[in-house]
């Protein structure tokens, strides 16, 4: 015998719908108060490992600008977390940056590699040579002089050591 199901007494209805989150807010967990900032924006820790990274790139292209102003002015500098997964074939290794000379109305152009050159780093001080000595070493490949015309300070690394 068929029956048929008996009707509920509650009626259905939509989900109640959330408040919007608003972004700019945050939590109040346990009723402590909005949480805030670790650390206030101004202090050097406040920053982030790519913002840090920017940073040591001003500061090497500043070094440089002293003797290269106006070459530097028609040079665009960019910044990428990883170069891209298939490079040129005559590559080995994982590049640290790439130099693109000037083409089609297009400046000069250097890319620097955030995470390789992270990766090479010891510390931050360690990390802002590399930086200079990378982009001396593109400028250089782009300019066709020695790295050491480009900047007297740069250290080749010892290839033996």
């Amino acid at each position: 015998m068929f029956r048929r199901p008996r009707q509920s007494s509650r009626e259905l209805t939509a989900p109640a719908k959330l408040p919007p989150r608003d972004a700019g807010r945050r939590r109040d967990r346990r009723g402590r108060g909005p949480r805030g900032p670790l650390l206030p924006p101004g202090l050097p820790a406040a920053l982030s490992r790519a913002e840090r990274f920017d940073e040591h790139t001003r500061a090497a292209l500043r070094r440089l600008e002293r003797q290269w102003r106006r070459r530097l002015a028609r040079l665009q500098v960019a910044v990428e977390d990883v170069p891209p997964s298939e490079g040129p074939a005559w590559e080995d290794g994982v590049p640290l940056a790439r130099s693109f000379p000037a083409a089609d109305g297009l400046p000069d152009r250097i890319v620097l590699y955030r995470r390789p050159i992270e990766a090479r780093a010891a510390d931050a001080r360690d990390l802002g040579l590399l930086v200079l000595d990378v982009i001396v070493e593109q400028l250089g490949h782009l300019w066709r002089m020695p790295p050491e015309d480009v900047d007297p300070g740069f250290a080749r690394p010892d290839p033996w050591g």
